[in-house]
């Protein structure tokens, strides 16, 4: 059981929280009960407000949308009296604009244009508009004389700033000095940037609006004139500078000249001036010093020079076929900025036309005096066109390059030049390697001294010459050897038929020399002759790089003609026979020391000296005035005849000086040995 206490406890307690929870909710009634009364206060004033809103919305209403058609009313007659301005104006565009179109757009281009704007604006107004009205005529007519004012200004633009370019320029643009690591670059700017920017926009005006393409033929007939006045005054100031100092100048850069050539060609043109010059002088030095001594004279025209104009032509043409190059490519940038794209090609194979033919027909012309030349038999002048074709060929890629895009017969120019050069190039060749074989045998033109005949001298020279344009040479000679395209020929192939061609030309030169040698009625003569140009050809060979060029085909070159000119020099001994003779024992009795001889036997020894005597004398008397101009050689030979002569007298006065065959010894002793030798020394001596 709960004490009673603690229920009684308990039950205060529980009395406590009873009373605290109905003080509570008497606290939440009366609360509910205000919340109540302020709703309802509440929904009363907003019902009253919306009774209000529901006025002010009646009243307002019917204003708003009166204010709205007010308003849109206001909008449609400000954009009627907009448009009325806007439609009067064209009316008077032709006025407006007047003085402007008469004057032109020369300094105001952009203000011309947007005068120009506005009459074309016009003119589509009154073709939508207003068909029939007169005013279409006026603006149209309007806009017709300011395009022509446009077109002219275009044209007097090219025409007042189109200057032919500076040959020092253009030297210094295609030129170079190879020496420095860093090459400036030359840009060739023909039109002011001011007056570039003004032709760029009235082109554009005129492709655009003008509907108008006749300013291309007047771009590209300006501008061809002045890219072939710019290659003309190169020419001319070329031929000038050529004439008062002999050499063609770049103030600006210097060009070099490179002859080898197996280098790699050089971006800049590789120039050979004066290359007949350089023949003629060559030959002129061959003459007066060195193996030849005096020649004899050849039926074969002598490599002689041309003149000196003759070399300024061929050196202008080669550079003026570099300047082209460089002009068109710089004329090419020019035209893409104002000629639209579609119309590039066409206006620049228009625009180069003009020079391109100049120099083509220049060209042909050179061809065609080589090829009467040739005609005449004057070989050398095949020398004109090897440095001009080697040019024309190292340039070939960049000319094609530049060209590109163009018709094909433009294209085909180059092409077809290289080809008539190396046609007549091959035949030159060809010819002269016949004339060496055929050259007449004629006694009057043999050198009487059996010294190098001009033939052999003139042909080595020749040869000598095409050292410098190997690969051209052996193209030209390929070119006729098979019908497919210069590109298909390997160096390797060119340089074997070059090869072949000079071991042809030096063959047809001994095969003539043995028939000239035929000439002479003296066989010794003849060996001296034919000693002294087998010689000189093959000194002449070690001397350059022909022998290595003829031992791709003869490795044996050498040694043979060693061994011909030792046939020659046992030829010349033979010479001697007759009076070594003398010398000798045969059918001589044995004589000895004090036996009184008989007069017979006495006649005898007296023959021998008197044979040996006057056999020496007559043959030094007449080999005195021979020449063999090789020192080397000549001295061999004497020092050989020295030994063999010498010797032999030695013996033979060894066995008959004592023994008494005469009275009178000195008519027969006439000679010392070393007379004798110091007789042989001045043997080939023309000047003792």
């Amino acid at each position: 059981m709960i004490p009673t206490e603690d229920a009684s406890a308990r039950k205060k307690e529980i009395e406590e929280k009873l009373k605290q929870e109905q003080d509570t909710l008497t606290f939440i009634r009366e609360n509910l009960e205000k919340s109540d009364q302020l709703t309802k206060g509440m929904v009363t004033i907003l019902s009253s407000f919306e009774s209000r809103l529901v006025q002010l919305e009646n009243s307002i209403i019917p204003v708003h949308k009166q204010t709205e058609n007010l308003q849109r009313l206001q909008e449609n007659v400000d954009k009627t009296l907009s448009c009325l301005d806007h439609v009067i104006s064209y009316y008077h565009v032709a006025k407006d604009t007047d003085k402007i179109i008469r004057e032109g757009p020369a300094g105001r281009l952009d203000e011309y244009l947007a005068c120009i704007a506005k009459i074309q604006k016009a003119v589509e107004y009154f073709q939508d508009n207003n068909p029939d009205s007169p005013e279409l005529n006026t603006v149209k007519a309007r806009f017709e004389k300011g395009k022509e004012l446009l077109e002219a200004e275009f044209r007097g633009l090219l025409t007042r700033y189109s200057k032919p370019v500076p040959p020092v320029l253009i030297l210094d643009a295609i030129g170079g000095d190879e020496e420095l690591e860093v090459q400036e670059e030359v840009t060739l700017d023909h039109l002011p940037e001011a007056v570039l920017q003004d032709i760029i926009c009235i082109s554009g005006w005129l492709v655009e609006y003008g509907r108008n393409q006749d300013f291309m033929n007047v771009y590209f007939q300006i501008r061809s004139n002045q890219l072939d006045r710019s290659i003309k005054g190169l020419k001319e100031h070329f031929r000038k500078s050529s004439a008062s100092s002999g050499v063609l100048y770049s103030p600006a850069v210097q060009s070099k000249r490179k002859d080898t050539p197996t280098k790699k060609p050089p971006k800049r043109p590789v120039y050979f001036p004066g290359t007949i010059r350089k023949a003629q002088n060559l030959l002129k030095q061959y003459s007066q010093h060195g193996l030849e001594g005096r020649k004899g004279a050849s039926t074969l025209p002598p490599l002689e020079g041309k003149d000196d104009v003759m070399d300024i032509e061929i050196d202008s043409y080669i550079y003026c076929i570099s300047a082209f190059v460089k002009l068109a490519q710089s004329e090419y940038v020019l035209l893409t900025e104002i000629i639209p794209e579609h119309h590039q090609k066409k206006t620049f194979d228009s625009l180069i036309q003009e020079a391109l033919d100049g120099l083509m027909l220049e060209g042909e012309n050179i061809v065609s005096a080589a090829r009467r030349a040739i005609m005449r038999h004057d070989y050398s002048a095949v020398l004109t066109i090897f440095p001009i074709l080697r040019h024309l060929k190292q340039n070939k890629p960049e000319f094609d390059a530049t060209l590109q895009g163009t018709a094909a017969s433009t294209k085909n120019k180059l092409p077809t030049l290289i080809a008539s050069m190396e046609t007549v190039g091959a035949k030159a060749l060809e010819e002269f390697a016949d004339s060496i074989k055929n050259d007449p045998d004629k006694e009057y033109n043999m050198p009487k001294d059996g010294t190098v005949h001009e033939l052999t001298s003139n042909a080595i020279l020749f040869l000598q010459q095409l050292l410098d344009f190997q690969e051209t040479a052996g193209a030209m000679l390929a070119s006729q050897e098979t019908s497919s395209s210069v590109s298909s020929y390997s160096s390797e192939f060119s340089r074997r038929l070059l090869s072949a061609y000079i071991c042809k030309v030096l063959g047809n030169l001994q095969l003539n020399l043995l028939s000239k040698s035929k000439v002479y009625e003296d066989p010794a003569l003849s060996a001296v002759f034919l000693l002294n140009n087998y010689n000189y050809t093959l000194k002449s060979l070690e001397k350059s790089e022909l022998i290595q060029l003829v031992a791709v085909t003869n490795k044996k070159v050498e040694s043979s003609y060693r061994e011909l000119i030792e046939q020659q020099v046992q030829v010349y001994q033979r010479s001697w026979w007759k009076v070594m003779e003398h010398l000798m024992d045969r059918n001589m009795p044995t004589f000895q020391p004090g036996t009184k001889l008989k007069d017979k036997e006495r006649q005898m020894i007296k023959d021998k000296f008197k044979g040996f005597n006057d056999g020496l004398e007559e043959l030094c008397k007449i080999q005195k005035v021979w020449a063999i101009p090789d020192t080397e050689q000549r001295d061999a030979i004497r020092q050989a005849q020295k030994r063999m002569v010498s010797e032999a007298y030695r013996n033979f006065l060894h066995r008959y000086s004592s023994i008494s065959f005469t009275k009178n010894p000195d008519k027969y002793l006439k000679y010392k040995p070393e007379h004798v030798e110091e007789m042989i020394e001045r043997l080939f001596d023309t000047s003792a």
